[in-house]
């Protein structure tokens, strides 16, 4: 790590730099630190992968398999019919789907096009994927006749300005039998397609005709419009050049010593999210491995997959690791292929990790990464020296700086933790039509731009960084700062405790008071007074929680992270202010 000393703080750390022998020993990938990313287009990625790896498979779907020939030429197919619609290089082509099979070849599909990808969480209500349509201008959404979304994704095409829905079949993606029992058992499952000029099947779209070239700069066409709600205020596009995101998935395979050798990945957490998205999907493309894709996370399902396949990678957030350990299969599951399992969402509790690693007998490493970095900034290395509780090094070509919380023009003071910066080649472009959020999230220095993150770290002589906690997350306790993430940190040691979130909440005298939420383990004899009186005796005064309430659940994200946001606005329809 090289330090460069600016009117305080270390400017910056990149491991492109000049890295000591210590660190160049634990770094995961020797040489990676001078990775080469030259500019690489969607296509080109996906062709290459074809040209070495054509009969292996891609997708494994609920048993059935697809290869690499197979999804290219379907891409193809689809990138053809899309041109015989009028769909041109720029337009905007939407993914409202499940991880199924044809995810993948409407995804580089649409890039063989030379069409923008928007993707669209599976979850949305017609509301909210109406308005994301209009924002990105989607011409064209690719959905499934699955009864939880063709209806949402109809009442969109009546009430927007989208042109077109194209709707694939469930049952034609999965094996004979599971497309029996489809028949005969999920009707209430599907809903049928209508007869209509503007809905096509995804069958009668595709063209068995080459389609045209189109000529892609991978730096400055945009391959991808990733919504977020980033640092402040409501979703934002997250533009996205093919550099973008074919230089993070080779960053992030580049963390592993073993690239290129058997590489079976399940693959459960979203597609439509930016970590599956690189991590899952262009990783696995990119090493030529296999996805053995699920469409939603249920444990018991994700647990006999994984042993079927014999994976060798499980990426997940914590409520999933933590999930999988709470399912009765789990101690039977034979984890012996299973190497490295990657978390990422939300920060990832020690118990936690030494459970499942003790379990599984894999590796559980944390990273970091944001939308608007394509996915992955950083990561603990797969063998070697780990951190636990902290979000590893960053990747290749990646450098971190520490902001001043109060003022970004300056870097933090030494000693004092600051807002995390990054620059590298899988930073965003900037936002959708939002030049002034943009402006915002960016700050300019002598070195170059550089992304604000909003989060609060730390980072040591051996480049580790920590999140501390999110800026707008900070507890103001009269005068003082309290970092949520360190007083859950305390709680997550009491073994009766399974999940915990901490929020600021009200007070007369202090202006805001640490309120801790939670959920237990299975069997734990404890209440909220028990729990309130052993962690306040554990953390500073300021610190300390007015109370701790025991849930039966709490909110989570669509991957399945632990949601602040939703928790705070339960609270406020159930008290509103005076």
């Amino acid at each position: 790590m090289a330090f460069r000393r600016a009117k305080g703080y270390a400017a910056y750390m990149t491991v492109n730099s000049v890295i000591p022998e210590p660190w160049r020993e634990n770094f995961a990938h020797p040489g990676s630190w001078e990775l080469d990313l030259p500019p690489l287009s969607l296509p080109a990625m996906f062709g290459q992968a074809v040209a070495r790896f054509g009969a292996r498979p891609l997708v494994d779907f609920m048993g059935r398999r697809f290869s690499y020939f197979d999804l290219h030429a379907e891409a193809a197919a689809f990138a053809a019919g899309l041109q015989a619609l009028g769909v041109a290089r720029g337009d905007r082509v939407g993914l409202y789907l499940p991880n199924v099979p044809i995810y993948v070849s409407a995804y580089f599909g649409a890039a063989m096009a030379g069409a923008t990808l928007v993707n669209f969480s599976a979850l949305y209500t017609a509301p909210e994927l109406a308005a994301q349509v209009e924002d990105s201008g989607t011409r064209l959404l690719v959905t499934l006749d699955s009864a939880a979304l063709l209806p949402t994704a109809l009442k969109v095409l009546e009430s927007s300005s989208l042109e077109r829905l194209v709707v694939g079949s469930l049952g034609a993606m999965l094996p004979f039998t599971k497309r029996v029992l489809l028949k005969l058992l999920g009707r209430k499952a599907l809903t049928p397609i209508p007869h209509r000029d503007d809905v096509t099947r995804w069958e009668d779209l595709l063209v068995r005709t080459p389609p045209a070239p189109v000529a892609i700069d991978p730096q400055a066409d945009l391959a991808l419009l990733q919504y977020t709600g980033g640092t402040t205020g409501t979703p934002k596009g997250a533009m996205l050049t093919h550099q973008n995101i074919t230089a993070n998935a080779r960053q992030v395979n580049a963390l592993d010593p073993q690239a290129g050798q058997r590489d079976v990945i399940v693959g459960v957490l979203p597609l439509f999210h930016v970590f599956a998205n690189v991590a899952v999907l262009n990783r696995t493309v990119l090493n030529g491995g296999c996805i053995a894709m699920l469409p939603r996370f249920e444990a018991g399902q994700a647990l006999k997959t994984l042993e079927r396949v014999r994976a060798t990678a499980f990426p997940g957030v914590p409520t999933m690791y933590q999930a999988l350990l709470d399912h009765p299969r789990a101690a039977s599951t034979d984890f012996s292929s299973l190497r490295v399992c990657i978390s990422g969402g939300a920060p990832l509790p020690l118990p936690l990790k030494q459970r499942f690693e003790a379990l599984s007998g894999a590796r559980l490493v944390e990273g970091y990464g944001l939308t608007e970095t394509s996915g992955v900034v950083s990561c603990n290395p797969y063998e070697g020296e780990e951190r636990p509780g902290t979000i590893g090094q960053p990747l290749a070509a990646t450098r971190l700086r520490l902001l001043g919380r109060d003022d970004p023009t300056c870097d933090a003071p030494e000693g004092e933790p600051g807002e995390l910066a990054v620059q590298g080649p899988q930073v965003m472009q900037g936002y959708w039509h939002r030049p002034e959020a943009a402006a915002d999230v960016f700050a300019d220095r002598p070195d170059g731009r550089w992304l604000r993150t909003g989060d609060v770290a730390t980072l040591d002589a051996q480049g580790y960084a920590s999140i501390v906690d999110r800026i707008k997350d900070m507890i103001a306790v009269g005068g003082f700062k309290v970092f949520p993430s360190q007083v859950e940190a305390v709680l997550e040691e009491h073994p009766a405790i399974k999940e915990v979130l901490v929020i600021g909440m009200p007070d007369e005298y202090l202006g805001e008071v640490p309120r801790a939420f939670v959920t237990l383990q299975d069997g734990a004899a404890t209440d909220g007074p028990a729990l309130r009186d052993w962690l306040n005796a554990r953390v500073g005064k300021h610190e300390r929680v007015d109370q701790v309430v025991v849930r039966e659940s709490l909110p989570k994200t669509m991957i399945g992270k632990l949601d602040r946001k939703t928790l705070r606005e339960e609270l406020a329809r159930s008290d509103p202010p005076a």
